[in-house]
């Protein structure tokens, strides 16, 4: 059975898209079977895998709406190993289409339900938000999966993410873990890092992973190029 994890943080500009579209390339490479769901409207993770957004028709949006079967929504990418449901600039409308439909926390979870045995991991790509797209996100996913920038305002908005995952423990998922917190945009240099590093470890011990994602240049251009770290620069 595939684990699902889902990328979630609602601040922007953390490096959930970055995260989960290397983390995704890693496994791969690992021989491991990934399913890559990008549930973000910006869909960053679909052009960061080479994906073209205009041309994209069936993704998550028919996902969610279960207007297209979940095997015609999947896509090969070039990265080894790796599928991807794509987003479109279509699913920012989603949340307003799900409002009054029953269950419509687990339209994700009964989309996928059918093809999750067929990968050995899936990983989710939340947007920014604690919208209904994230929620159906964590119904379905099995881990959670939290980056937070070394930078100002790093824990800012954290409390209401922990207390979101706890009503989904509670109500909808009770199986949902905290994988753990990736601390990213790492700069040794810098006295405020170091600072944030501390006071998250402070406050969150043993869910820290110890692996602290440095900031770098060939990191933030990969996506520009329709890949992944390892296959744009794996120096």
């Amino acid at each position: 059975m595939g684990k699902i994890i889902a990328i979630a943080n609602q601040k922007g500009g953390v490096g959930k898209t970055t995260t989960t579209i290397n983390l995704a390339a890693a496994l791969g490479v690992l021989e491991q079977k990934i399913l890559l769901i990008d549930a973000d409207p910006q869909a960053n993770a679909t052009s960061g895998l080479g994906i073209d957004v205009e041309q994209v028709a069936n993704g998550t949006y028919q996902l969610l709406l279960h207007s297209a079967k979940v095997e015609d929504t999947i896509i090969k990418t070039t990265s080894p190993n790796v599928d991807i449901i794509p987003a479109h600039i279509d699913l920012v409308a989603i949340e307003l289409e799900l409002v009054d439909k029953e269950r419509r926390e687990y339209k994700l979870k009964e989309a996928i339900d059918a093809i999750k045995d067929s990968y050995d991991y899936i990983v989710i790509d939340c947007a920014p938000s604690l919208g209904l797209i994230t929620l159906n996100a964590l119904t379905a996913a099995d881990a959670v999966i939290i980056p937070i920038q070394c930078e100002y305002y790093a824990l800012e908005g954290l409390g209401k993410l922990l207390n979101t995952i706890k009503s989904v423990q509670k109500i909808h998922n009770a199986e949902l873990d905290i994988e753990g917190l990736l601390l990213t945009m790492y700069d040794s240099r810098l006295r405020l890092s170091n600072q944030v590093v501390a006071e998250v470890k402070k406050h969150f011990h043993n869910m820290v992973f110890k692996t602290i994602i440095q900031r770098n240049i060939r990191l933030g251009e990969a996506p520009s190029y329709g890949e992944s770290i390892i296959a744009y620069d794996a120096t």
